[in-house]
């Protein structure tokens, strides 16, 4: 295994399903309706895998959706039957995963099967008990307000990525539901990101006004990860979780004109470099924002602040434009009174955006 040439994980999956669990599924169970699919959690489901991905978690996989009726009488005669039939191997790579680690986060490697029986990773799941326990969210229910502002994007991003690859209970319907926010959820949290920005903008070049050079690289940054997010808000992308944000934003279209500027920002050597750095990564992105036909009428120009040294975009005023034309009354009384934007926006908390457990509690800061 160690020396298989390396496949990335969607496309091993896909090959996987095709040529070894589908032709068991027909021979063994022929009238079973069910979808196949890679989604959910792991870097092979956003595409960004590499060798160094394939030493834990990693490896020939698939989900099966179930009917309920039929994952509660047949599950555990379709996991048997394939741990029967699968092959040790395929495209190099062992089918047969160990145990989870319980000290280890659940961590599961691939390993040699030690008898006859595969421990594979087929993973059985009805598509309504996968949404609850991964996202706290029921399909057949309408999206509220609250519900899309709760979902963070770096689990919406993996829902909709990865493959399905057979779909007799139309799981791509849902993922087409989930695929974007409805426009004034954008609106909304597009006027966010820009507050944040109107917020801070001017502290960067304060703090290092005063000496404190370190105080102005961390709110340069800040400042510069939320004009990443309007950037995957602009191109309706969900961003993914931090490991893959800059590599997922790079993929953006207009990536290639922005990330000069943001990069010599990043490496500044002092606050004046750094804000001849970052005025005109602001001017680029309300620029592109501008031929997105959004708030046309906002100047894309920098200017200073109140007469002070400091080069501004004025992401308040930006944010106010973009509220204004939010049609929908609860999401525009929010946006007078919290403007806050979605989970993403308010915390980057791993365990609170990992946790599904927690996103009734989420929606109570939206007060709707």
């Amino acid at each position: 295994m160690a020396d298989a040439e390396f496949i990335p994980g969607l496309e091993l999956s896909h090959g996987f399903f095709v040529d070894l669990v589908k032709p068991l599924m027909v021979r063994g169970f022929p009238d079973l309706p069910y979808s196949a699919a890679l989604i959910g959690s792991g870097s092979e489901v956003l595409g960004f895998d590499t060798p160094m991905s394939t030493d834990h978690h990693w490896g020939p996989r698939i989900m099966i959706f179930l009917r309920l009726e039929d994952y509660e009488e047949r599950r555990e005669d379709i996991r048997t039957y394939l741990g029967r039939n699968l092959p040790p191997s395929y495209r190099g790579y062992s089918t047969n995963f160990t145990d989870p680690d319980p000290n280890d986060n659940g961590v599961q490697h691939l390993a040699p099967p030690s008898g006859d029986f595969i421990n594979h990773r087929v993973e059985l799941y009805t598509i309504d008990g996968f949404f609850r326990s991964y996202l706290n969210l029921r399909v057949s229910d309408t999206l509220t307000n609250c519900d899309w502002l709760s979902l963070p994007s770096q689990k919406l991003r993996s829902i909709i990525a990865g493959g399905v690859f057979h779909d007799d209970l139309s799981l791509g319907t849902i993922r087409e539901r989930l695929s974007w926010y409805p426009q004034d959820v954008w609106l909304y949290n597009l006027g966010c990101a820009w507050a944040r920005i109107g917020q801070e903008e001017h502290l960067m070049g304060r703090a290092g006004y005063v000496g404190d050079e370190t105080g102005s690289v961390l709110i340069g940054a800040r400042l510069i990860r939320d004009i990443m997010r309007i950037a995957f808000l602009l191109e309706r992308e969900y961003p993914p979780y931090p490991k893959w944000f800059g590599t997922a934003f790079s993929e953006l279209a207009c990536a290639p004109g922005l990330q000069p500027n943001i990069d010599a920002a990043l490496h500044a050597r002092n606050w004046q470099e750094r804000q001849s750095a970052l005025s005109p990564v602001y001017e680029g992105i309300a620029e592109i924002q501008r031929s997105h036909g959004v708030v046309d009428s906002i100047s894309s120009r920098v200017t200073n602040f109140w007469g002070r040294p400091f080069l501004v975009i004025h992401g308040d005023e930006i944010a106010e434009a973009l509220f204004s034309q939010i049609t929908d009354t609860e999401l525009s009384s929010l946006a007078q009174d919290r403007k806050i934007g979605s989970i993403d926006l308010i915390s980057d908390n791993s365990d609170l955006l990992e946790n599904e457990g927690m996103r009734p509690l989420f929606q109570t800061l939206y007060g709707l």
